[in-house]
């Protein structure tokens, strides 16, 4: 982008000051930081936040935002001294369950490129003398890990981007955002308006109030968390280190006590204590009044008065695991406001609604230089090197996004921060908040439900355990360890069995679908997209949305529906926040070339009826055509079924024959009823997301933000066919793609199927793999292929290792040989989508035993 783009930053923290610094490294200086307070104390988060960073996350964006800080933070140099004191951090286990959780967190550590190891007890206590022997059964060690000296680094990055020409103006509050034609125009001070192109939020908790000046919903709640110290400890008395500055005065390495929510450092003599066991306390940034000039250390809107009362279960805690501290008092203690979400993640982006306003809200110091940096990339470049998936502002479904919902479950995050959490744990609530039209026959199936994005998504149905006693033996489910048996039933392998030999009905209703309509539509998704979309009406076209750098944004199955009609099929409500936010844009610069985007999710249903006697059932409740002739594969047409107008799309996300099946919710239990009735002479059962997924795993179907993220090419993550290789038009990430593999290159890496040697260990995906002794990848997603018996995995590994070697996946601390298999190891000719007359699959499964 041009040096002309004027930029105002709200905020002058930590992520503010790192922003500021991260544009001024890439050439822009036309840069205004306002705060509301004074910059040598702005008075929020930063200035009083305890420092620890820990960088072991289960996000992998997360992660690598925390690694990036604690390289920025060793970078930045003032008299000797950096920003960062690298003491390492140590997780302890105090029970079983956490000695077992801290092996997953190494897998991710390893999984993320952070060195780690697991540690005994003995050496816990040779590293950490103070801990109690008789409490702790080992540990998590991570040398890179210490204490952020968040003030002092936001003072020097105050200091050297003023320098280098960054303006800023202190005790100067933002009253208002002004904005025309779709854009951010300035932003309002008592001072008077500073005219800007780009603006960033960098607010903290104060975030909400600074969204709602544009009318945007900042899912957060500030949430005060208690932080205490001690008297002097006898046994941290009278060394040098005690001298030194805050965060420099420690030497012993940060400590987690996550099995109490407690957390530890030293300020010289003295012990810190953090604590997340006690209720929740939400706060209303607006309530604490203008930030005052005389903000000091213990005086600032963002400390609020301690509560001994909610402290005394720590304290008496903190005696047990540190008996040193039992000849200490608590000397000082605050109630220090922090920012909560939803998920627990950031909340990153630009507003869907107003081209130019950027948020970086939620954001700790532990990945502040990571944000701000990927925010710059944006900015700059138009994408970030790390995919923002799991911290985008615009993730969240509308329902997420009232405030009673952001209340109760930004308290739950909070609640839950040191929890152990299964990777399909659901919010226990608020529950039954979307539901499709389909859920009282489910319930009456005794279906088992997991929630995602607020809906209810049946998972598989007690109504059909009776087949898993029915199954032949080489499809009988083998028994699971008890962290993959979490939200698992055997009935899948029935569910998938049943697919696979005569025919299923899917709840697809929660899958988002968008309405693309006007004379503009078939430009803009040319513009965006790989696909061609000059076909006539009645195509279905598998098509990828890219970035700017050539990476996956998304990617989407487009029907055409009439000339100027489509119907998407996409994956979050990030790729509707984009693809409107596009369309305004064509539909003001090009009026005649208008488009609207529609959501369409909460009053479409949709079942898929998959398998080889499918077209046994619709012939029940259908006269229109639905041969190989009347609806090829990858092809869409209005139909009738019972009696109910339907639109039939002839895909398939299981690797079987059969259709998806839309209609307006009203019809969508009349819809269910006629299917069923029908199907049951051939056999018909409801099936859940659990065989859903072992089917598709099974055919190699990816899903984004999962198996491949912005991170990816279409090259390396096994989806170039989604590209039209003869598309005259230019799209977003053509250029970069070209450039990328001119002159034959080959990607250096790669999505690959990997099938697990023993027949049973089920890994959960994120877990490590390790090629000839070294960790060279990660497992995306994995299940149990009940097809050919084994269960399966894809994972990113380097292009040099073939088809057919060995690798090894680590899970909670266990090698599992698995080896790297040509895919999809299902239906790899097409046959059944192409054609239902094949036979199923009960009978032989020797193909797949010779493929693999």
């Amino acid at each position: 982008m041009a040096q002309a783009q004027r930029v105002v930053i709200i905020g002058a923290g930590i992520v503010g000051t790192n922003l500021a610094d991260e544009l001024v490294s890439r050439g822009w200086t036309n840069i205004t930081v306002v705060e509301q307070g004074p910059l040598h104390m702005p008075g929020g988060s930063t200035s009083h936040a305890p420092g620890l960073v820990f960088q072991v996350n289960p996000s992998k964006t997360m992660a690598k935002f925390a690694q990036y800080t604690v390289e920025k933070l060793l970078s930045i140099e003032k008299d000797g001294q950096n920003c960062f004191n690298q003491v390492g951090g140590l997780e302890v286990a105090t029970t079983p369950e956490r000695l077992e959780e801290l092996k997953r967190k190494l897998g991710y550590a390893y999984s993320w490129g952070i060195e780690a190891r697991l540690v005994t007890a003995e050496e816990c206590l040779e590293m950490y003398p103070l801990l109690n022997k008789d409490l702790v059964l080992g540990g998590l060690h991570i040398p890179s890990d210490g204490l952020a000296l968040a003030a002092r680094a936001t003072q020097l990055l105050i200091e050297r981007t003023s320098k280098a020409g960054v303006r800023y103006l202190a005790s100067t509050p933002v009253t208002g955002i002004a904005q025309g034609d779709h854009r951010v125009t300035g932003v309002i001070t008592p001072s008077g308006t500073i005219a800007a192109d780009i603006v960033v939020s960098c607010a903290g908790f104060w975030g909400v109030e600074v969204g709602e000046m544009v009318g945007l919903r900042i899912p957060l709640v500030p949430l005060a968390h208690q932080y205490a110290k001690t008297t002097t400890v006898p046994a941290l008395a009278g060394r040098s280190v005690n001298a030194l500055p805050n965060g420099k005065n420690a030497i012993m390495p940060i400590l987690r006590h996550q099995d109490q929510d407690l957390y530890y450092r030293e300020h010289g003599d003295q012990y810190g204590i953090g604590y997340y066991g006690h209720r929740p306390m939400p706060v209303v940034a607006a309530s604490l009044g203008l930030t005052s000039k005389d903000v000091d250390e213990k005086n600032m809107p963002s400390r609020l008065e301690f509560t001994n009362e909610d402290f005394d279960p720590a304290w008496r805690e903190s005696q047990k695991l540190l008996p040193v501290l039992q000849q200490t008092e608590i000397d000082d203690g605050f109630n220090g406001i922090f920012s909560f979400t939803p998920d627990g993640g950031s909340i990153v982006g630009q507003a869907p609604h107003l081209d130019g306003f950027y948020v970086a809200e939620a954001v700790w110091v532990t990945h502040s230089a990571g944000v701000a940096r990927a925010v710059a990339q944006v900015l700059t470049t138009g994408a970030s090197d790390i995919d923002l998936t799991d911290c985008d502002l615009s993730r969240f479904e509308e329902v997420q996004l009232s405030r009673p919902y952001v209340n109760e479950t930004s308290q739950q995050s909070f609640v839950e921060v040191y929890d152990i959490i299964h990777p399909l744990q659901p919010k226990d609530s608020p529950r039954n908040l979307r539901i499709s039209p389909f859920y009282n026959r489910q319930q009456e199936l005794g279906a088992f439900f997991l929630e995602v994005g607020g809906w209810e998504i049946p998972y598989w149905y007690e109504a059909n355990a009776e087949l898993v006693k029915c199954l032949p033996a080489d499809w009988q489910p083998t028994e699971r360890d008890p962290w993959s048996a979490r939200f698992h039933s055997p009935i899948a392998a029935a569910e998938a069995w049943k697919v696979r030999n005569a025919v299923g009905m899917y709840d697809m209703a929660s899958f988002h679908k968008f309405e693309m309509t006007g004379p503009g539509a078939v430009h803009l998704l040319q513009r965006l997209s790989t696909g061609d979309f000059t076909t006539k009406p009645g195509s279905i076209t598998y098509t990828l949305l890219l970035n700017e750098n050539g990476g996956t944004r998304s990617d989407i199955f487009v029907a055409r529906l009439s000339n100027d009609g489509f119907q998407i099929g996409a994956n979050s409500a990030v790729d509707l926040a984009y693809l409107t936010r596009e369309a305004r844009r064509q539909s003001t610069q090009v009026p005649r070339k208008w488009v609207q985007v529609r959501d369409i999710t909460g009053n479409t249903c949709c079942i898929g009826l998959w398998g080889p006697r499918a077209r046994d059932v619709i012939e029940v409740v259908s006269a229109d055509d639905f041969s190989n002739s009347g609806l090829p594969y990858m092809c869409v047409k209005k139909a009738t079924v019972a009696g109910i107008p339907v639109v039939m799309m002839r895909k398939s996300y299981v690797g079987e024959f059969g259709w998806e099946i839309y209609t307006t919710a009203e019809y969508g239990q009349h819809l269910w009823d006629a299917l069923w009735q029908a199907g049951k002479p051939h056999g018909v059962i409801a099936v859940g997301r659990s065989a859903f997924n072992s089917l598709r795993l099974e055919k190699g179907y990816r899903i984004w933000g999962t198996d491949m993220t912005s991170e990816h090419d279409p090259y390396e993550a096994g989806v170039e066919f989604g590209i039209q290789k003869d598309k005259k038009e230019d799209y977003v990430g053509k250029i970069a793609l070209q450039r990328r593999y001119q002159d034959g290159i080959t990607p250096s890496r790669k999505l690959c199927c990997l099938t697990i040697d023993d027949s049973r260990s089920v890994v959960m995906g994120k877990e490590p793999v390790y090629y000839e002794g070294k960790p060279v990848g990660y497992v995306t997603s994995a299940g149990f292929g009940y097809t050919f018996g084994k269960p399966m995995a894809y994972s990113w590994l380097p292009s040099t290792i073939a088809v057919g070697e060995r690798v090894d996946i680590v899970y909670f601390g266990k090698s599992i040989r698995a080896r790297v298999t040509a895919e999809p190891l299902y239906d790899s000719q097409m046959r059944r989508l192409l054609d239902d007359s094949q036979a199923t699959v009960s009978e032989p499964r020797q193909s797949f035993k010779a493929r693999l």
